[in-house]
């Protein structure tokens, strides 16, 4: 009887109607399963440029300080979580590494661009041993967010806008919407402009790629995809309306 109400009445296999029935919340809403670790990527991403960078410049030591709680709720998740909520907590711990990181650059390093990508990149012995094991979702996402960071950085570099950046932070509010309109408008100039086609091109490919593999890589390509979607972001804010900038 069980078997011919799911397969002759209802059409669906008892197998995978037991299948979902054991395996709730693993749509959030009307999300897929597969899609809510990379969307949750995704708006972490985002998390620096909407609350971090706000947050930092009013009260550094409050943000890195932050770093504690944020982590005890990703652990807590990662130990007591079921389901998708358990690799959530482990996506987290990742962000707490990203956090700590852009805290610590941006409250007391942040006039000097050279730092940037050390201090971003402390943990990053970690995430590559957490690739092997349980945290390999951490280790995914800090590690995506990191390719991010150092493809931004280099591009400023080679395009020659590093020099502006330590001008613009130490600029008076006056002073530097319009220093960092300068700096937008020399992005356009064609040979920045083309270093930025190309370098976008490559990272859309390995995109790509990392999606192709699937698990913990879609984590990785959802935190790159990202970072060139803010970055563009970014730069369209410093051409329209350089004062909503998230850097000054």
């Amino acid at each position: 009887m069980h078997n011919f109400l799911h397969n002759q009445v209802l059409g669906v296999p008892p197998t995978l109607s037991a299948r979902s029935e054991a395996l709730p919340g693993l749509r959030l809403g009307t999300v897929p399963a597969a899609a809510v670790l990379p969307l949750a990527a995704a708006l972490l991403v985002t998390v620096p440029v909407f609350l971090q960078a706000p947050w930092v410049r009013a009260a550094p030591m409050a943000a890195t300080l932050f770093t504690i709680p944020l982590m005890a709720f990703a652990l807590l998740l990662e130990r007591r979580g079921q389901g998708p909520w358990q690799q959530l907590g482990v996506l987290l711990v990742g962000f707490c590494g990203s956090w700590l990181g852009g805290c610590l650059f941006w409250g007391w390093f942040r006039l000097h661009p050279v730092m940037h990508l050390p201090i971003e990149a402390f943990a990053l012995p970690l995430a590559v041993a957490g690739l092997g094991g349980r945290w390999r979702l951490a280790g995914a996402f800090y590690l995506g967010s990191l390719l991010g960071t150092a493809s931004t950085d280099g591009v400023m570099a080679a395009a020659g806008l590093m020099d502006l950046w330590p001008r613009v932070l130490n600029a008076p509010l006056t002073e530097a919407p319009l220093l960092l309109q300068g700096a937008a408008l020399q992005v356009l100039q064609p040979w920045p402009l083309a270093l930025i086609a190309l370098a976008a091109g490559l990272l859309l490919v390995l995109c790509r790629r990392l999606w192709s593999l699937g698990g913990p890589w879609r984590v990785a390509a959802a935190a790159v995809g990202t970072t060139l979607a803010v970055d563009g972001l970014f730069l369209g804010a410093a051409l329209l309306a350089p004062h909503l900038s998230g850097l000054i």
